[in-house]
């Protein structure tokens, strides 16, 4: 990875670092007195994610990776000649942090757009408060109409277990004389009042196409428009959401949340869903190699399946190899086992939902489980790793059944296969996951957001949501991720919720489920490299890997973990290259 100098370096520097090979030092490599000039050491509490040497009080940097992780001294007296920087001597640096799956077009578009929450959201411009109830949601949403310029308006945040269930006849209420389009926290619901179906030119024989179409007892449209149904709309809305002055906006703001949160790695885990061109084309606007963080790409299956046929599998190992952009497209592809948790269309095991805007269904399959394992094949026999959006308890169950059945029958392939989000995972399910080799994103924020409310609409399966600490125990790897923007990219933050498991109520969700300390750091660190197939490059503090670190004004280790989202987070560095946040 990082270019190691010749082993016929001067005498006087293998002298110098003989010691190396203590137990206090990692090795660093080989170099010549002459250009110790180029490595600099910096001296701080250091937190590696390194198992076999958890703490440093120094890390040496030089061309961008870790030449050495040990002692200060050890390292100042093997290094000399090197630069000391005690910029961070007061500071504590871990391994930059990673949120293994966001959504930089989505989170440009709704990041973009007035908020109407449920609960309180974290946002580049500060904390929105949330709107506890439907008078208060309705009330906001008047006030954003009234006092936003004429046209179309689209509205973020609703969620139906806060705000109840909402009608064409409960917007018309508020505007009728201009199109309202309310998007649902989940981002797979919209609610449309009468203008704005009119706009769409949309009627009830939508319904003969799709199933995401609600119809009320007189057959006309109750204003609800879920799922790939909602493609129906973007013809309508598509040009305002996409629009370059509204992307500009919500990506800029979107990449401050990261860099004000310590995020030093992000995937985009849907490459291609909004048109792999228009993405670029964006990307190449607003992404650089001035910003702060490193961004990779994992193709989404039917976003490549409908440019490029069978022929996707290879094309996606076409983008792989292709390093003219500072972006990288890994060697993964996105599936999708089921629908939403947020809106409660995952798919569910019998009684099904019990409650909520989906009470007496048991969700939707994105993909029906008899088609899943062959879905899978081709990319697993290309030698791609699989993420797969599996969400609910029946969900996990065809997903497993899949994955069986392909490492079963194609012997070529030994790469990776991570279940995204894992709104529920019993204990069967995740005693089969681990004999199977299968890693874990779960999404940070179901616990907190969920834990509580979502009794309403599922009952006691609520102590199935993302139990952590089960799958650990069971071998699977485990990271987290925010899914950003249905939750805001802070790594900490998300971390902090799985030691405590504290719901927005108060309660605890599952005790038992809570993570250890360093458990939810590796969440955000070395585990999620993993996820991303990185962890050779990525994830922790040790020699030979990218020098990308978090640098933080308190050690969360030494805290307890209720209070980790109020740590600042002074700066970043990737490749060794110090980017300060700002006041």
């Amino acid at each position: 990875m990082f270019q190691y100098l010749s082993r016929l370096a001067l005498p006087i520097a293998v002298i110098a670092l003989s010691a190396c090979t203590s137990e206090d030092v990692s090795s660093p490599e080989i170099i010549s007195q002459d250009v110790l000039s180029d490595v600099t050491i910096y001296p701080s509490t250091i937190l590696t994610m390194d198992a076999n040497r958890p703490n440093a009080s120094a890390v040496a940097v030089r061309n961008g990776g870790i030449t050495a992780v040990g002692d200060f001294r050890d390292l100042k007296d093997q290094l000399q000649g090197a630069t000391i920087d005690t910029q961070f001597a007061d500071k504590v640096l871990m391994p930059g942090l990673i949120d293994p799956h966001v959504h930089m077009t989505l989170g440009a578009m709704m990041y973009a757009l007035p908020f109407v929450p449920p609960w309180d959201m974290q946002t580049h411009e500060g904390t929105i408060k949330g709107l506890p109830d439907k008078a208060s949601f309705l009330a906001r949403v008047k006030e954003l109409s009234d006092a936003s310029p004429e046209g179309p308006l689209i509205l973020f945040g609703y969620h139906n277990l806060v705000h109840g269930d909402l009608t064409r006849q409960d917007l018309d209420g508020i505007v009728d004389n201009r199109p309202l389009f309310i998007w649902h926290y989940s981002g797979h619901d919209f609610y449309l009042n009468s203008a704005a179906i009119t706009l769409s030119k949309l009627t009830p024989n939508l319904a003969n196409k799709y199933h995401g179409v609600d119809l009320d007892a007189d057959g006309e449209l109750t204003g609800r428009i879920y799922e790939d149904a909602g493609l129906a709309l973007f013809a309508t809305i598509g040009p305002i959401l996409l629009g370059p002055q509204n992307i500009a906006r919500g990506f800029n703001g979107f990449e401050s949340l990261l860099k004000r949160s310590g995020v030093t790695t992000v995937a985009e885990l849907g490459y291609g869903i909004f048109g792999r061109e228009t993405e670029d084309a964006y990307m190449d606007a607003f992404y650089s190699n001035e910003d702060a963080y490193r961004l990779y790409l994992v193709p989404e299956h039917r976003a490549f399946t409908k440019e490029f046929g069978a022929d996707a599998p290879a094309k996606i190992n076409e983008f792989v190899k292709d390093e003219s952009k500072r972006r990288r497209v890994l060697p993964q592809v996105k599936l999708f086992t089921d629908a939403a948790f947020y809106s409660q269309t995952m798919k569910l095991q019998p009684p099904g939902y019990t409650g909520g805007q989906s009470k007496g269904t048991d969700g939707l399959w994105v993909t029906e489980p008899d088609d899943l394992a062959g879905v899978m094949s081709p990319y697993w026999e290309a030698g791609l790793d699989i993420h797969i959006h599996s969400n609910g308890d029946e969900a996990q169950n065809s997903t497993l059944s899949a994955f069986a059945k392909v490492k079963e029958t194609k012997t070529k392939g030994s790469q990776r296969l991570v279940i995204e989000h894992a709104g529920l995972l019993t204990p069967d399910q995740i005693a089969k996951a681990g004999t199977l080799g299968i890693g874990l994103s779960a999404a940070s924020h179901y616990v907190n957001y969920m834990g509580g409310l979502y009794e309403e609409a599922i009952g006691e399966r609520v102590q199935y949501i993302t139990p952590l600490r089960s799958a650990i125990e069971a071998g699977m790897k485990t990271t987290l991720h925010s899914d950003a923007p249905l939750a805001p990219p802070q790594p900490l933050r998300a971390a902090s919720v799985h030691v405590t498991r504290m719901t927005r109520e108060g309660t605890v969700s599952t005790p038992s489920e809570r993570l250890t300390k360093t458990q939810a750091l590796r969440a955000v660190t070395l585990d999620a490299a993993w996820s991303l197939g990185l962890e050779t490059e990525l994830g922790s503090i040790e020699a030979g890997k990218k020098a990308d670190f978090t640098v933080l004004n308190a050690n969360p280790m030494s805290m307890d973990a209720a209070k980790w989202p109020e740590i600042k987070v002074s700066g970043v560095l990737i490749d060794g290259v110090i980017y300060p946040v700002d006041e």
